[in-house]
This record gives C-alpha cells, structure tokens and sequence, in this order.
C-alpha cells in the first residue's frame, strides 16, 4: 500500500524539517516502541541539528522547579541573596526535549510545556524548543491531544523494520508553475479530512514554505506539507463524489469570447487539487483509514478539549466497575469474574469444555475517578475606606489555601481593582513564599473600577482553563462600582458595565463565588446574578471564614 511505502521517507522529512526549526515547527509525536527503528529515527533528528544544539530528556516525575526554574538554595546562601536558576526548559532553549512514555504525562506537565511552547519562555526565561513525544501506549492510551496539536508531525512508526529504513527522501521536483493561493488550498484540504484546529493548516503552511526553500510554493511542497501535517490529522474522508469542498469547485465555463483563453489553459484548477486531495487520502495511516471506512470516531475527536483525557481515562482512584468494553478502559479482572460464575454450571450444560467460560456480557471494567486540579482566581476590591481590612482579609484566606495547596495539587491568583483599573497581584502559584512576596506591597484607596476587575480575572481564569486546570473565581466586594473601564468616574456607566462584564463570565462557564464584603449587604447580589454565582454575605469575615467558603465552594 501506498501509505506503508512512504512512512519512512515521510518520517526522514519530518526529521529533517524538525532539525532545521524546532521550535517553528513545534515537534513530533512519535508512536513506536523502543527499539532499532525508533532510535535510528532519533539519530535522523540529532544528525540535523547544528553542533552544541541542546537536546534533553524529561525525567519522570520532574518538579516544576526543576522543568520551569526556581530558586538556587547553594548559590543563594553563598551569595546572601537571591539567586534564580534556570529549569529544564530554558536549558534546552534552540534545541529539543525528549519525552519517553508520552501518554502517561501528567496533565499538568503537559499543560505547562504547551504554555512554554506558546510563549517562548519558561519563568521568563527564554525557552524556544520543540518537542519529541515518544507514544509507547496501548490501545486507548495516547498523548494529550492540547500538546500534540501543537506540534506539526505525528509519525507511527510502529508496523516497520529495521529493513524498512533504507529509503532515501524523494527530491521535490521544481513545479512548472507556483500556487496561487496555497494557504487557501491547505485550509480547504484541512477542511475536506475534518480538521478543526487552526494549527493543522497553519503548521502546513511552514512545512510547505520550508519545502519551498525560498522558491514559490507549488503542488509538491504543498502535497507534501498536507501529508506531514494534515493526513494524521484526518477525523474523516471527503466523499467520493466531490473531492473537494463546494467553496473549492471549479469557477463556472467563461463566456465565448473568452473561449481561446480557456483553450489555452491546460489543465483545470479543481484537477490539480484533486490530484493533492488523493496523495493526502493515501497517506493517512491504514488503521486510522479503517476506522474511517467503519464510521468510527478518532479518539482525538472524542477528547478534545481536555489535556490528558486518554491517560486519565486509565488512572485514577478505582471506585467501582461497570459492564463495558476492555478496548475503552481498564479490565476488572475480579468483577468479570465474580460476573461470569453464577453461569458455569449453565454453560457447561450447553456443551462448554472450558473450565471457565467468560462472555462478553460478564466483562466489567474498572470506574476510576481522577481528580483535577483547581486554580482559585481571587478578585479582590482594594477600593475605598475599607481597602485594608478587606485586602488583609483576602491575604490571610490566600495564605491559608496555599497551606493545602501542596497537598492537594491546587493553585491559587489574585488580581486586585482599585482607582482607574486592575492588576493581577499574584499569577497562579502554589508557593507560598510567592504568594507572600506578591502581597506584601500591595496598595489599598480609590475608586471602584469592578468592570475591569471581572474582566481581569475572566483573562486569567481563561488562561488557566486553556491549560488543563479547573479555574474558580472568588469575587470579593460589596458591588458599588463607580469607575468605569474607561477610568472615567460615573456610577450608572460602572455599574452597567460590571453587570456586561458580569454575563460575559457567566457566558464563559465559569464557575464563580460572589462574597460581600459591604456592611449592609445585598450590594453584590446582581453582580452574582449575572455571573449566575454563589453568593454569600460576610461583611465581618475574618481570612479563616473566607478560605472555608471558598473550599466549600469548590
């Protein structure tokens, strides 16, 4: 087949483009077990980079000191003063990082080297890497799919030899003529196999280039990139009687006067793309191509969203068993067991000569329960006489969180509004001598600008979703607004404009705790209203009643 004859040649390219720019093009997710192939492969990768380049591999189990930097404790002594040392991702900057065992990374390893990837820095830092993530999983089990559409390679290498790998890499023959529009081409290829990431065409978009090497793009760079980057992507196959989108048809036969130039012109546009269209078909992988033929659903499809959802689909707490399929989970020997046993004497009644006979009525699978962890958002007003009880308040209940954070996973941000806008104090952080650190300057007086506190802590909780935590909001204030996101002074503007900034979050699916902090009460209850949040009164609460509130929340 077509697409087997080209896995190694394609996986060649691939290497050689990831050596060039690895973190342009993001990296490789590379299902193979260990072995001569995969590590031949590797070698294909190193032999690319230039001399010096840095190329690590992920411990298991690494910190966040030690992947993102934190404090040198024998320099800092020595010195009599603080002194920062760079973590695993700025030591590898220009170079690669090696992930054995991808598909067991921890949820929020992952989610922090898709920040880093986006960013380009680590603890600011510079960190521009790419990623090789080694796919040895079974079954279910794969990479988390937030990580692996950030790279621009998926390569499974998994069905060949050693003997396989003496392909060379075919030479681009120079098109007769460039492409018109080849980012449009790519966006309708990705449209035609069903992939919905932006990333997908736009990562095609560099491979394409790259390919080029400075010369126009034309139909072998661009069939090239889409086999690379958008066939392994592929969740469907166009159907066969229109190979490409209706957007992609060919413009309607020109007028007769025209009829000489259309004469002239050899070949049809939609011909051209048809021809990419089947090179692309034939390089999706034979197994995924058999679950598209059968009408099944690709696992990435089923998971997307949601860092880590195929690991932690087979780790966790056991908290029961269920009838299901051993494919779609983890098998509960003994509850098959104790299923089928009621059943022998039945069966071997009916002419069974084993001695334990088990059908696919008895399997039961194993109900695991993994716990997510939450980033708690504090926003507080520092607005007003009552800036400094309110923000001591909030520091006291910070501190206290953080107490448990270690224990249990979790993290906690402050941004705090007062006079014409808002700040984020404290970004999400589990360290407590941070969070102390970030809090202790923290200025109190002014106006009450609650729009852009929302909206300050609507971005943070966003980023935090987008990078696999569970964000929750705690809103601390007794609702009277009285600046609006202009910084203009007004208190009808403020207050609308809180309420709009109130629904956004509401509409954002947030979950949020509203607490009022104003002596009469009742102020912030619209504002929670809005936001469709919990809403508590506690205009004398100390930080320990607050931090309660805020676990029982959660």
């Amino acid at each position: 087949m077509e697409a087997s004859q080209n896995i190694w040649p394609d996986a060649l390219r691939a290497a050689r483009l990831l050596g060039a720019d690895p973190h342009g093009f993001g990296g490789a997710v590379v299902r193979a077990a260990p072995g001569p192939v995969r590590e031949r492969w590797l070698d294909a990768v190193r032999a690319q980079l230039p001399p010096e380049t840095p190329w690590r591999r992920l411990p298991p189990g690494i910190g966040d000191d030690s992947l993102l930097g934190g404090l040198d404790l024998a320099a800092t002594l020595a010195a009599g003063r603080p002194v920062a040392r760079a973590g695993l991702l700025a030591q590898t900057d220009g170079g690669l990082i090696v992930v054995p065992m991808a598909e067991r990374l921890p949820p929020g390893i992952a989610a922090r080297l898709a920040g880093a990837l986006d960013s380009g820095t680590a603890s600011e830092h510079p960190a521009r890497f790419g990623l090789i993530l080694l796919d040895e999983g079974e079954g279910d089990e794969a990479v988390a799919d937030a990580l692996a559409d950030r790279l621009a390679f998926r390569i499974d290498l998994s069905g060949l030899g050693i003997a396989d790998c003496d392909a060379a890499v075919p030479r681009l023959e120079a098109p007769p003529a460039p492409e018109d529009d080849p980012l449009g081409t790519l966006c309708r290829l990705a449209d035609a196999f069903g992939v919905a990431s932006l990333r997908g065409p736009i990562l095609a978009a560099r491979v394409a280039r790259a390919l080029a090497a400075g010369e126009p793009i034309g139909p072998d760079a661009i069939t090239a990139a889409a086999r690379l980057v958008l066939a392994p992507r592929a969740t469907r196959l166009p159907g066969p009687e229109a190979a490409m989108p209706e957007d992609a048809a060919a413009p309607p036969p020109p007028a007769e006067n025209h009829a000489a130039e259309d004469a002239a012109d050899p070949a049809p546009t939609d011909a051209a793309e048809d021809r990419v269209l089947e090179a692309v078909r034939a390089a999706i992988p034979p197994n995924l191509l058999d679950q598209l033929l059968a009408g099944g659903v690709r696992l990435s499809t089923a998971k997307a969203g949601r860092v880590g959802q195929p690991a932690a689909a087979r780790k966790g707490r056991p908290i029961g068993s269920r009838r299901g399929d051993p494919r779609r989970g983890r098998l509960d020997l003994l509850a098959t067991l104790r299923a089928a046993a009621p059943w022998q004497a039945l069966r071997r009644g009916e002419g069974e000569t084993r001695p334990i006979v088990v059908r696919r009525d008895d399997l039961r699978i194993r109900i695991l329960r993994q716990r997510t962890e939450t980033t708690t958002v504090f926003c507080v007003d520092a607005s007003g006489s009552a800036a400094l009880e309110r923000l001591a308040e909030a520091k006291g209940a910070v501190e206290l969180l953080l107490a448990e954070a270690y224990v249990r996973r979790d993290r906690v941000a402050l941004v705090a509004f007062r006079g014409a806008g808002a700040e984020l104090v404290l970004p999400p952080t589990r360290s407590l001598t941070r969070a102390k650190r970030g809090l202790s300057g923290l200025p109190g007086g002014g106006g009450t600008p609650l729009a852009a506190g929302i909206d300050a802590a609507l971005t943070v909780a966003l980023g935090v979703r987008r990078s696999g935590s569970r964000p929750v909001i705690v809103l601390l204030t007794d609702g009277r607004a009285n600046v609006a996101r202009s910084g203009e002074g007004g208190r009808a503007k403020a207050g609308a404009e809180a309420l709009q900034a109130a629904r956004a979050l509401r509409a954002a699916g947030l979950p949020a705790l509203v607490i009022d902090t104003g002596a009469r009460g009742e102020g912030a209850r619209a504002v929670a209203d809005a936001m469709a949040a919990r809403y508590l009164v506690l205009p004398r609460a100390d930080a320990g009643l607050l931090s309660a509130a805020v676990r029982a929340a959660l």
